[in-house]
């Protein structure tokens, strides 16, 4: 049996991100099936910009302001926003907190 090769912290982020996406999306995102760190907003959760606006929104009131959603998208090409994954939020997240953390210290 190979190791999760995720982190427990990203694990965590990844599990709040989850339960974000449902809280804007609604349940029937749970019959999308299994959402993972390959999981992309756009294929596979066809999200909708009000949605990631949302989304945006829950992510800074739990992580706080330097999480900006909306600004990394804004830094991605078209193709990069399409392709964009989960996982590549929660690892985003994940920087963006420790390097908060390492700042407060």
């Amino acid at each position: 049996m190979a190791a999760d090769p995720l982190p427990e912290r990203t694990r965590t982020i990844l599990a709040e991100i989850i339960d974000m996406l449902v809280s804007v999306v609604g349940d029937e995102l749970l019959v999308v099936g299994e959402i993972t760190c390959a999981t992309t907003f756009n294929d596979d959760l066809a999200l909708e910009s009000i949605e990631f606006v949302a989304l945006a929104e829950l992510l800074q009131q739990r992580y706080g302001p330097s999480v900006d959603f909306l600004g990394l998208l804004a830094e991605k090409d078209i193709d990069q926003i399409l392709a964009m994954t989960v996982g590549e939020l929660a690892a985003h997240i994940d920087r963006v907190t420790v390097a908060d953390q390492a700042c407060a210290s």
